[in-house]
């Protein structure tokens, strides 16, 4: 009844609120007042519950799962707006177009496409409010208002300010639940939780595969489908599909092994080897066991080749359409193909010369060297 008689009404727009309380919290709205600090990140809000919500990015928490599908949310919001995607369903409409939409955050987005409200001058993109609006003409001013007091780094937002000054003081606040391992960015961590859930939203056009990242996934068809190498290693030419596969190459010439055992002085090059020998020497993590010969396996993938070469009659379903050899794999298919192809992976580095395999560029490397 005190909504209609006005007892708490905002003298600023006029709205009634239910309760004093709630007209407090409605008159930060106007005043920007948000007294509410993270004593981790120093972000502040406007209502106490913001403040519960947000501290789950800290700590990792995510109590609201999706039956369905296994994904996790720190907000039951969140999960209401993802099952929608299961239903197929598309109840948001925009009153401008025929456009329809699973969840109200995607049709909120969309309507900035018809609005013009908080439009960009230079290149004509919409925004929701004038403060994002703000922020966006920097990237057209190159202005950057925040400065690192020390490096003298500077960022168009006070949050890539927050992110850089973390470098500083070594501070990770976001921290995965599942192994413990600290990020400096919550986008970092949303990303990293993927490798505990198995959640791979980005799916190769070409293929079936999908992957954690979009990164990982433009590499793939980039590479795999286009069998692009540019990346060369510098001390034999060897060529490869992504940089992550050439750094571990450059450690078998340089000797360096990185990762360091913490149970004992044993180094290694490979995150896998690091994991085989603490699980072999030091019984640190679990096996894979083959439920037919009890064979144990460190990587899930080894035993997965094994099922397939010893139980299930070492059948060789992957058929080369130049020759008749069969294969148990697609990589054994993919190199053994290079045979008929005029592919050259491996590049000396005195002359610029391809070859198939790296046999070959041995010997042209001593008949270069050998004749001076």
């Amino acid at each position: 009844m005190n909504v209609h008689s006005g007892r708490y009404k905002c003298s600023e727009c006029g709205k009634c609120c239910k309760d004093s309380h709630t007209l407090t919290v409605h008159r930060r709205s106007h005043s920007g007042e948000k007294p509410f600090l993270c004593s981790v990140c120093s972000q502040r809000f406007a209502q106490s519950g913001q403040l519960i919500v947000h501290n789950r990015i800290h700590t990792g928490q995510k109590p609201y799962k999706c039956h369905k599908c296994g994904r996790q949310f720190a907000q039951k919001g969140g999960l209401n707006q993802h099952k929608q995607l299961h239903t197929g369903r598309k109840p948001y409409a925009c009153s401008q177009c025929e456009k329809r939409f699973a969840r109200k955050t995607d049709l909120n987005l969309h309507m900035n496409f018809h609005t013009t409200r908080y439009q960009c001058t230079e290149c004509g993109k919409c925004f929701r409010d004038k403060s994002s609006l703000t922020v966006h003409r920097r990237s057209h001013s190159g202005e950057k208002p925040f400065e690192c007091t020390l490096c003298s780094q500077r960022f168009s937002t006070p949050g890539g300010l927050i992110v850089h000054n973390r470098t500083h003081t070594g501070e990770k606040p976001y921290k995965c639940h599942e192994c413990d391992k600290v990020f400096r960015v919550a986008g970092n961590l949303d990303i990293h939780m993927r490798v505990h859930t198995g959640r791979k939203p980005y799916k190769c056009s070409l293929c079936d595969k999908s992957f954690s990242t979009s990164s990982y996934q433009q590499q793939h068809e980039s590479c795999v489908h286009s069998n692009r190498r540019p990346y060369d290693c510098r001390y034999c030419g060897k060529l490869f599909k992504g940089s992550h596969e050439l750094k571990l190459h450059v450690y078998t010439h340089t000797g360096a092994k990185p990762l360091s055992c913490r149970h004992c002085s044993d180094c290694f090059r490979q995150h896998c080897q690091l994991k085989a020998h603490l699980l072999k020497s030091h019984n640190e993590g679990t096996w894979f066991t083959c439920d037919i010969c009890q064979k144990k396996c460190t990587r899930k993938g080894d035993l997965k080749k094994h099922v397939i070469r010893c139980h299930d009659g070492g059948e060789k379903a992957y058929v080369c359409i130049d020759c008749p050899m069969r294969f148990h794999f697609a990589g054994e298919l993919n190199r053994h193909r290079l045979v008929h192809s005029d592919i050259k992976h491996y590049c000396c580095g005195w002359c610029g010369k391809l070859f198939r395999h790296k046999s070959y560029v041995k010997k042209h490397f001593k008949r270069c060297f050998g004749s001076r």
